[in-house]
């Protein structure tokens, strides 16, 4: 069963699905629809950035399964997935995801084409690595292979000799940061002032919590995934917790199998 289900939301610029809940397999159109950005973001670096995030997580709050997200996912995740990347101007992602998850550059997709060049976007969004330490294999085909330069956004006082191999390897070294650290709302910036202002998060749980606690997320993508896994797994945001919880609305909810795809939006944006 796939399912549609209405959700009230002021801030929408397509009309919400009326009737039934629809029993077909959703179009790319659709799911591009029901997860567009806002649509004053500009490609020129003088928009309101837009940091999204896309996670799944099993119904007692696990985030990964040995390790990975892959076996708490389904199909249906993933062409959201997909659809999420087709729509972003980056992807970023913690150094320890990128070694976990096996990330290669995101690529150029026909089902989005028209949509990217109407909004001003390249042909495939680009890949941010946020690492402090710069502990990146730089001879991978994330770096070597990309349609659009990865960029590796880290901190003032990284190694010199790892930035060197970074830019030898043809990646963009954004510093968003002092010293070691990386400062999570100084990445949304830099990369806004770089035109990147429609901005996808994949984690991991680290990552997502900084961005949690600098107050910079301002809409969460969660798969709930219909599994139980026990153990002592991620959850979909780790490190220290915020002084007071930020409360989001929901968007919009989709349903196959299950698998519930929701997406909540910061109730001030």
């Amino acid at each position: 069963m796939r399912s549609l289900f209405p959700v009230t939301d002021l801030t929408r610029t397509a009309p919400a699905p009326s009737g039934p809940p629809i029993d077909r397999e959703w179009s790319l159109d659709e799911l591009a629809d029901a997860y567009a950005y806002p649509p004053d973001l500009r490609a020129d670096g003088a928009g309101t950035p837009w940091l999204r995030a896309n996670m799944v997580s099993t119904l007692d709050g696990a985030a990964q399964h040995d390790g990975r997200s892959q076996g708490i996912s389904c199909a249906a995740d993933m062409r959201i997935f997909g659809t999420l990347r087709g729509l972003a101007d980056v992807v970023i992602a913690g150094a320890e995801t990128v070694r976990l998850e096996g990330y290669r550059p995101a690529r150029a997709r026909e089902a989005f084409a028209a949509r990217r060049a109407a909004a001003g976007q390249g042909p495939a969004p680009a890949v941010a690595v946020v690492t402090g330490s710069m502990d990146l294999d730089f001879s991978l085909p994330l770096f070597t292979e990309p349609l659009v330069p990865t960029l590796v956004v880290t901190g003032a006082g990284a190694p010199s000799d790892r930035i060197a191999a970074a830019r030898k390897a043809g990646a963009e070294v954004v510093i968003a940061g002092e010293g070691g650290r990386v400062d999570p709302a100084r990445v949304v910036r830099e990369l806004a002032d770089r035109g990147l202002t429609r901005q996808l998060t994949e984690g991991g749980p680290r990552l997502l919590g900084q961005f949690v606690a600098a107050g910079v997320l301002d809409e969460l993508c969660l798969t709930v995934s219909p599994m139980l896994t026990a153990g002592n797994a991620q959850r979909i945001a780790g490190g220290p917790g915020v002084a007071v919880p930020e409360r989001f609305f929901l968007a919009s909810l989709l349903e196959e199998a299950g698998f519930l795809f929701t997406r909540y939006r910061r109730t001030d944006r």
